[in-house]
């Protein structure tokens, strides 16, 4: 039998996997499914959002759900998975789990910055109003209310 596989998952924050006893793994391309076996030949394909699936001679599976990467099979015994983003888990419930708190984690964040980008630009309009409303001199420009309303 051949050399097990040597399988890295690695995003460009973190390495996630690096495992050296791999007997069989399967990802996903823009084709479908497939499978990578100790002495595959070289390979390199585009992974489209999937969850990689191994095991080693032990059989217990592994999970690691990766978004979009780039897949490549070297000399049968390395694969190496360059991805964006990826998540592992130890069994496919918990794994769902995760990748849900991630998505939900990620909104939120997108929905903050998209309130805090309208509360900067409604701030800026507002400032602009302020200095390019006719009629005031600069100095009442810089005051929120006319020198004869302040004591007022």
């Amino acid at each position: 039998m051949s050399q097990p596989l040597h399988l890295m998952i690695a995003t460009p924050a973190a390495v996630l996997v690096d495992d050296t006893g791999v007997v069989a793994l399967r990802a996903e391309d823009d084709s479908g499914s497939f499978g990578i076996l100790p002495g595959h030949a070289n390979f390199l394909t585009v992974l489209v959002p999937c969850v990689i699936r191994w095991h080693g001679a032990d059989t217990v599976p592994h999970f690691c759900a990766v978004e979009a990467g780039v897949l490549r099979a070297v000399d049968g015994h390395s694969v190496t998975i360059a991805c964006r983003d990826g998540i592992r888990g130890d069994t496919l419930v918990a794994l769902q789990a995760q990748v849900e708190a991630a998505r939900v984690k990620r909104l939120d964040t997108a929905r903050r910055a998209r309130v805090e980008q309208t509360r900067l630009h409604t701030q800026a309009v507002r400032q602009l109003l302020r200095y390019l409303r006719p009629g005031t001199s600069p100095a009442m420009r810089d005051n929120t209310e006319p020198h004869g309303k302040e004591g007022a």
